[in-house]
């Protein structure tokens, strides 16, 4: 029997609506079982606390259980490539910092590339850094440090918590921005990095302010900026180092992404519930205790902004010469 064709193009209509109204059905009914944030470090760490405080979260307002599971090592690009290997239905997730972004040109040899196959779902905080010297450095501002390191080209030895850590490239780009020849010495924990800036073998540290804030306090070590682009508030009368190094920034990040392919609906929806926790006292206040301002954006945004980081870690990686471990 042939079908009028008046109704025949109505069902041809009709039919193109249904994976639209499939994928919303989806979304709506999202997550209907337990969902796995995968973090490329070990427990205890930094971005595994900030990941569980989400996770939280998440559980809390969706229903279902955001189960952290650690997978560190190389960079955190072992659980990276574990993600992007997961089938992109909103039940594997991406718990995303900066070292995704440094990675993209440390790394020769990745299976993946994170800004192709990680879909950026929303960021959640800034990691800042701050610049400290040991108290023998007769440097007490940034401009003075500058001139005291021209004045003793690869004298001064810059510590980090290991090569292409965000510590070392925050190192790196002023070295970069300023023309100062310093001579890079990694360790392999920030513990020992602080023991030999505390003795004075290392002279100079872009360190997190949680590891070193209590040893500024006590005036074991000197605070000449933070590298964010603003103040932080636990160091208020501290300048920045773009006060003096203009467009100068180096901060590391986090926040969550997904295998390429998760239905946007999806994506929006969990954006949207993370944004809201960042506009929570509470997240706030749990977040700024580990030293982490909130950093919020839209997934457009965000995409944008790990373009950009990836973009700039890479000229550095490349000023610096640096390899991976």
């Amino acid at each position: 029997m042939k079908l009028p064709r008046r109704q025949f193009l109505h069902m041809i209509a009709g039919s193109g609506t249904l994976p639209t109204l499939s994928r919303f059905a989806w979304a709506q009914t999202y997550p209907a079982r337990p969902v796995r944030v995968i973090v490329g470090y070990g427990p205890g760490s930094g971005a595994d606390v900030a990941a569980r405080i989400i996770g939280q979260w998440l559980t809390d307002r969706l229903g279902q259980p955001f189960t952290i599971e650690n997978r560190p090592g190389a960079g955190s690009t072992i659980g990276t490539e574990m993600v992007t290997r997961a089938n992109p239905d909103g039940y594997t997730l991406h718990f995303t910092t900066v070292a995704n972004a440094i990675a993209a040109s440390l790394y020769s040899n990745l299976s993946y590339n994170f800004i192709r196959d990680i879909v950026p779902i929303a960021s959640i905080s800034l990691l800042p850094n701050v610049m400290e010297v040991n108290p023998s450095v007769p440097a007490k501002t940034v401009p003075e440090f500058i001139a005291y390191a021209k004045a003793n080209p690869g004298k001064i030895n810059m510590a980090s918590s290991g090569i292409g850590t965000m510590v070392h490239l925050a190192g790196e780009l002023f070295k970069m921005m300023t023309g100062i020849d310093m001579v890079h010495v990694p360790y392999r924990t920030t513990g020992a990095a602080l023991a030999d800036m505390l003795s004075g073998q290392a002279q100079v540290m872009f360190d997190n302010p949680i590891s070193s804030i209590a040893l500024i306090q006590s005036g074991k070590l000197r605070v000449l900026a933070v590298t964010t682009a603003t103040r932080l508030d636990v160091l208020p009368d501290t300048p920045t180092v773009g006060d003096f190094v203009p467009g100068y920034a180096a901060s590391g990040w986090q926040g969550l992404g997904a295998p390429k392919n998760t239905p946007a609906e999806i994506v929006d929806k969990l954006n949207k519930e993370i944004n809201v926790a960042l506009m929570d006292s509470k997240i706030k206040m749990r977040l700024a205790e580990l030293g982490v301002p909130v950093f919020a954006t839209s997934p457009t945004e965000f995409s944008r902004f790990i373009a950009e980081e990836t973009e700039k870690w890479a000229k550095v990686i490349k000023f610096a010469g640096i390899k991976a471990e």
